[in-house]
């Protein structure tokens, strides 16, 4: 697990150091540059040593005959086996690791090695004989992996920060991007803050030659359409056992210790049970609250659970304590992000990275992706709930969405209620991408200057989430299109993303064995009838559990990752809410309309109405700019 980054066209060298500099807490065991003046190609890699910790697996690494040289971000799984395939087919070997198994892989088969990798990754070869460099991007969208395509050339990196180190780069700002991260908190792939830069989508490649995108292609897709009906109980219960169990198995091979988040819930419950069967000793991390305000936010005490679990595997569990302090590291968190995410969620990440790290642990199992998979968010039990309401006349539909707009928003229920029925009026495939909305459209509308309002209508936007749905078959059940959604955009640009992101700020790899591609296949191919049983998410699971965990552990109430944010933005963030939101600021940035935010966060303050996560995204966006686009200007 490591930081990359490069470029291919007219540059400078220095630019390599500079961009590797930014990444270094992704890399501290070492660094290394390519350069290829002739061609106009380097590349740079920061290391984070977990296989072959010798100089042997050092990068940028050539292959044994110089044909190839590549810098490489991420882990392979099945390295072994496929090092094997390419003893036996002739190959030789000067290191132990799996970055040379993937240039091996190259050697020998080209694009066409993507379909054999099973992992995490996101990397560049370039190619000598060919002149081309190819990058990739695994199939789920684990690692990240930024891009930049100019006249003078081609530019990528783990993180989008190492790409403004070059001077010239356009910040011209993107108003689709805004526009997703107010809808979403987070944007669905390719789209970023700036025009200039894209985010290579998850099972996504690219050859680049002559610093030009020659083509672009995707790999892989999610399996939304294979569901089995005719699989017994008995069979789907097996199925995902042995997938998740032969999952996580294959995820500990590491050359240092192996350790994992803990938060007493199933999915990270079921990872460390596996993980201990593995393992003699298993140090586990997880969070814990004393503040009496997280219920008001629709959390749950984890910790109780958590220490049940980890005395019921027998574990060593260490508990990092989430302050109220932690609010002041929002810019840090914005930093590291590259992204205006608005989830301080991942302020817990860094938390329990920076104590796994300063434990001696530097990589992290995650159960980050059970929900997605196997379902077991609160919307796919709203979405079950569509199957009765869809029976109800339009018009009446209609009343109770227009109804919803008076349900008062400070309680978790109340805010649930007014989801549930924001979109009731809606067709279906709208209603399962309003699930993913935060504001209501012509409510966030109001929040734009009339300049980006104007710049938003005229570009004729689609929902890229609502676009995405449109291409799949009619006959796909709601709940697959939804999982398809959760899967292919929330899980990689939200979830995904901050977790390798604060992480990897802490020089720690998280791994995350619930979204291996064999347990996804086997996910998609349960019957939705096994995944949501009723008012029971991930029912098929929790089933395949309940040998190993606890029943009171795997049938508890689902409890979110996150902060008691309404609170911080009143008390510990208001400072900073009145300053970057100010009319002021808000007048110089041309983003938002002053009048209607200062209206917005007048009425959230008198509880007169919930609008902390649009508040708290307009913040995130603000800051953003200050972070990465005011940066040198006086």
């Amino acid at each position: 697990m490591c930081g990359i980054a490069g470029f291919y066209g007219d540059f400078e060298r220095g630019l390599l150091d500079d961009m590797s500099k930014t990444i270094s807490h992704r890399g501290p065991d070492g660094a290394g540059n390519y350069y290829d003046k002739q061609h106009g190609v380097g590349l740079t890699h920061r290391r984070l040593s977990i296989i072959d910790l010798s100089e042997f697996g050092s990068q940028p690494m050539f292959d044994t005959s110089n044909n190839a040289v590549i810098t490489y971000n991420g882990e392979l799984y099945n390295y072994r086996e496929l090092r094997q395939e390419l003893l036996q087919a002739g190959f030789t070997f000067k290191s132990a690791s799996d970055t040379e198994v993937i240039l091996n892989m190259y050697i020998r088969y080209g694009r066409d090695m993507l379909k054999r990798l099973n992992g995490i990754f996101a990397f560049a070869i370039w190619d000598v004989k060919k002149q081309t460099l190819f990058l990739a991007r695994d199939h789920l969208g684990v690692k990240p992996l930024y891009f930049s395509a100019s006249a003078n050339g081609f530019l990528f990196a783990s993180e989008l920060k190492a790409l403004l180190q070059y001077d010239n780069l356009d910040k011209t700002l993107d108003c689709d991007g805004i526009h997703n991260y107010l809808s979403f908190l987070w944007s669905p792939s390719p789209t970023t803050m700036l025009k200039s830069v894209s985010k290579l989508p998850p099972g996504h490649a690219m050859v680049v030659k002559s610093g030009q995108i020659n083509s672009l292609w995707q790999f892989y897709e999610l399996p939304y359409d294979t569901s089995n009906d005719k699989l017994s109980v008995s069979e789907a219960i097996e199925r995902v056992h042995d997938s998740v169990e032969t999952a996580v198995s294959r995820q500990m091979v590491s050359d240092v210790e192996v350790g994992a988040f803990l938060s007493g819930g199933l999915d990270s419950s079921a990872v460390v049970s596996f993980a201990k069967k593995h393992t003699g000793k298993l140090k586990c991390f997880t969070i814990g609250f004393n503040d009496v305000s997280m219920l008001d936010e629709g959390f749950s005490d984890d910790l109780p659970y958590a220490k049940k679990v980890a005395a019921h595997l027998g574990v060593d569990l260490h508990t990092v304590y989430a302050t109220p302090e932690m609010a002041h590291k929002l810019t840090k968190m914005i930093y590291h992000l590259d992204e205006p995410q608005a989830d301080m969620a991942a302020l817990n990440v860094l938390a329990i990275a920076e104590f796994a790290r300063e434990s001696g642990i530097k990589v992290l199992l995650s159960g980050a992706g059970g929900d997605d998979i196997f379902t077991g968010y609160s919307r796919h039990l709203a979405l079950l709930l569509d199957t009765f309401a869809f029976n109800i006349p339009k018009q009446i539909r209609r009343l109770a969405e227009r109804f919803s707009e008076g349900i008062p928003g400070s309680t978790p229920t109340g805010r649930r209620i007014s989801r549930f029925m924001r979109y009731f009026g809606k067709d279906m495939n709208e209603r399962i991408a309003g699930y993913f909305l935060w504001p209501e459209t012509k409510q966030q509308f109001k929040l734009y200057s009339t300049g980006m309002a104007e710049a938003l209508s005229s570009t004729n936007r689609i929902n890229p989430l609502l676009d995405s749905l449109t291409k799949l078959p009619d006959t796909l059940d709601p709940m697959n299109k939804m999982l398809f959604l959760d899967s292919k955009y929330f899980l990689s640009d939200h979830n995904l993303n901050y977790t390798d992101k604060m992480a990897m700020a802490a020089g720690v790899e998280v791994r995350v064995p619930l979204i291996d591609i064999d347990v996804v296949s086997a996910g998609f191919s349960i019957p939705i009838k096994y995944k949501q049983n009723g008012r029971t998410g991930k029912w098929i699971f929790k089933k395949a559990m309940e040998r190993y965990l606890p029943k009171e552990i795997i049938y508890r109430p689902k409890t979110g990752f996150g902060v008691p944010l309404r609170r911080w933005l009143k008390n510990e963030l208001r400072p900073l809410v009145d300053d970057v939101l100010s009319v002021e600021s808000i007048n110089k940035r041309g983003i938002f309309n002053p009048k209607e935010v200062q209206l917005l966060i007048s009425q959230d303050r008198s509880n007169k109405l919930d609008a902390a996560y649009t508040i708290f995204s307009m913040l995130c966006i603000e800051l953003w700019c200050r972070i990465f686009i005011d940066k040198g200007k006086k």
